[in-house]
């Protein structure tokens, strides 16, 4: 079974902001499947996409415990990592650019931090949705917490969808295939 993990932080306040890109992913495919959202048996949410063999997961431990959530769930499922896909926001590319791992560090994300303590290795896939850095003189903290501008919106929906897309060739073909298709630069322009 693979699991499709977005990373983001559950509650209202937290909607349409930078961190929650990995929700709105998940959500997006969702949609697209007629898929539901249900408890699961750990702190997250997941909806079951039977027809792929995939679990979808919304961790609702908060970004920065995210780690918990998912290693519970992988455990549960007996899921190997090589079919772990972490969706997430990355401050270090830019607005709308996707950019996809099989491994690596956390990269200063502490999602990705908890993940990699708590599953106790780097070896899983994630792909990264760029959020920009903004205003270098903002707090980072600051900027992913908040909402995007009115003019980055349709540039966000667009990566959103991209990156949708990017997961479900994940839960086809793997990682390498969404390395060679979503990586290109020109794909965010």
């Amino acid at each position: 079974m693979k699991l499709i993990v977005g990373l983001g932080n559950p509650g209202r306040k937290y909607d349409g902001t930078r961190h929650n890109v990995g929700f709105d992913v998940l959500e997006a495919i969702a949609v697209r499947h007629g898929l539901e959202w249900e408890s699961a048996p750990a702190d997250a949410l997941i909806a079951k996409w039977r027809q792929a063999a995939a679990l979808l997961v919304k961790p609702l431990t908060f970004m920065n415990l995210s780690g918990q959530a998912v290693g519970d769930l992988q455990r549960f499922y007996k899921a190997s990592l090589s079919d772990l896909l972490v969706v997430v926001d990355d401050v270090n590319l830019d607005l709308g650019r996707l950019r996809a791992r099989p491994d690596g560090s956390a990269g200063g994300h502490n999602g990705l931090k908890s993940l990699i303590g708590l599953l106790g290795t780097e070896d899983f896939a994630r792909l990264r949705v760029g959020v920009g850095r903004g205003d270098a003189r903002r707090d980072l903290g600051d900027h992913v917490l908040a909402k995007f501008e009115p003019d980055e919106r349709e540039i966000v929906a667009e990566a959103v969808s991209r990156a949708a897309d990017a997961a479900e060739l994940f839960v086809t073909d793997g990682i390498q295939a969404v390395m060679n298709r979503f990586n290109r630069k020109e794909d965010a322009e």
